[in-house]
């Protein structure tokens, strides 16, 4: 099977190559390294994702008539295998990646005008309102209300999950703006500025934040918080369409170019660190086969997206196959974290076990590749849960693709 990529796709990856010599600067780069799970700041994407924007990199998957750089499925698949070589990161997707491609399909032109470029230049952050105590993968059993009162809604409700809501300048809420006796009928999209009165942010700490606290999650109490009826996207009532065609977004990823970092990675840690026997990681048979037994499965998830990017290549839509990356591409993700944290042993232990930078007065607990494992590890355990459990997308794919 050949596949190798078309020689205008070689000097696309050519030219993203070189770019990011230059563009992803090692002061970046050596923070990614230092800190657990190498976590930057909103300073730190907001700068790297207006570098991308100067460029027209930002909204790869963006029409070029709002700005975007209407990337070809292939080329965007260079595009994270080239991020990934270089350990840059993704876009944060809650704007660029997902609520703009809604706004673009059901919004207004005010809508589109007033959010877009903002949305394109990082001016202004997005966070995603969909989960609720009690409505996770039945997101359609939602209650926060929106209460029609003339020219506003009156929102009150709690969503919880809200990744980075600590720094969103907006979020995007699905919301209850009628009870029909199809649940998914009487749901509705709005997009509300997150400095409105009433709404109050309260962190979520979880097992993976070291001890300076690093916060990633919360969750969202709205009080009597009005929002205007122009914040509406699409038909009142129709917000499931909306919120149908944004997960075509959150789970169409493409999962092998992060996970061959990964490998990469592992693989020299693997040969540097030693066992209780004076033998390397990689020199023992049993983590060997799990290494490699791990790396066929990464293939055969390349060869599955190479497949889809052939269809989408084509003009078709993913359609169930996204449940199947999503499904498998978090369980070698998984699996991955897995092998670093056995690699890593005691030096996994500590909360916090960052690399100094220049100037700090402590010594690094252990080696820089066991730096951040342990978090990586315990944040990992989410991805099978989020964007849809992994049993809802087996159900999916059951009905869909065998007719069960």
């Amino acid at each position: 099977m050949d596949i190798s990529f078309e020689e205008d796709d070689r000097h696309f990856q050519k030219e993203v190559r070189e770019w990011l010599e230059d563009a992803w600067p090692q002061e970046t780069r050596d923070k990614r390294g230092r800190s657990a799970q190498g976590r930057l700041s909103k300073e730190d994407h907001v700068a790297w994702q207006k570098n991308l924007a100067d460029k027209g990199w930002a909204g790869t998957n963006w029409p070029k008539e709002h700005g975007g750089a209407a990337f070809t499925p292939t080329q965007n698949y260079v595009f994270d295998l080239e991020l990934a070589r270089v350990g840059a990161p993704r876009v944060v997707p809650f704007g660029i990646s997902m609520v703009a491609p809604v706004i673009m399909k059901f919004g207004t032109d005010e809508q589109r005008e007033k959010f877009l470029p903002s949305i394109l230049n990082s001016d202004i952050w997005f966070c995603q309102g969909y989960s609720e105590p009690g409505s996770g993968s039945d997101l359609a059993s939602l209650s926060t209300k929106a209460e029609d009162k003339g020219d506003h809604y009156l929102v009150n409700g709690v969503k919880t999950w809200t990744t980075l809501a600590q720094y969103a300048d907006w979020i995007f809420c699905l919301v209850r703006t009628s009870t029909e006796d199809i649940r998914q009928l009487g749901i509705s999209f709005l997009l509300i500025d997150m400095k409105t009165p009433g709404i109050d942010v309260q962190p979520i700490v979880t097992l993976d934040e070291p001890g300076e606290g690093f916060q990633e999650i919360n969750i969202v109490y709205f009080e009597d918080v009005k929002v205007p009826k122009e914040n509406l996207v699409g038909e009142e009532g129709k917000g499931w369409t909306c919120a149908k065609y944004l997960l075509e977004f959150e789970r169409g990823n493409a999962y092998s170019p992060s996970l061959k970092g990964a490998m990469t990675h592992l693989r020299s840690f693997a040969a540097a660190e030693f066992d209780g026997t004076g033998s390397s990681y990689w020199e023992m048979d049993e983590f060997k086969r799990r290494f490699n037994d791990i790396e066929v499965q990464i293939l055969a998830m390349e060869y599955t997206e190479l497949r889809i990017l052939g269809t989408l290549a084509a003009g078709q839509n993913v359609g169930p196959e996204s449940s199947m990356l999503k499904t498998r591409g978090t369980e070698i993700q998984q699996a991955v974290t897995e092998l670093a944290l056995e690699i890593s042993g005691a030096y996994a232990a500590p909360l916090d076990q960052s690399t100094p930078f220049p100037g700090d007065n402590f010594q690094a607990v252990g080696p820089q590749d066991a730096n951040g494992t342990a978090q990586e590890y315990f944040n990992t355990r989410k991805v099978s849960i989020f964007a849809g459990s992994n049993e809802i997308q087996r159900n999916i794919m059951s009905k869909l693709v065998l007719g069960l």
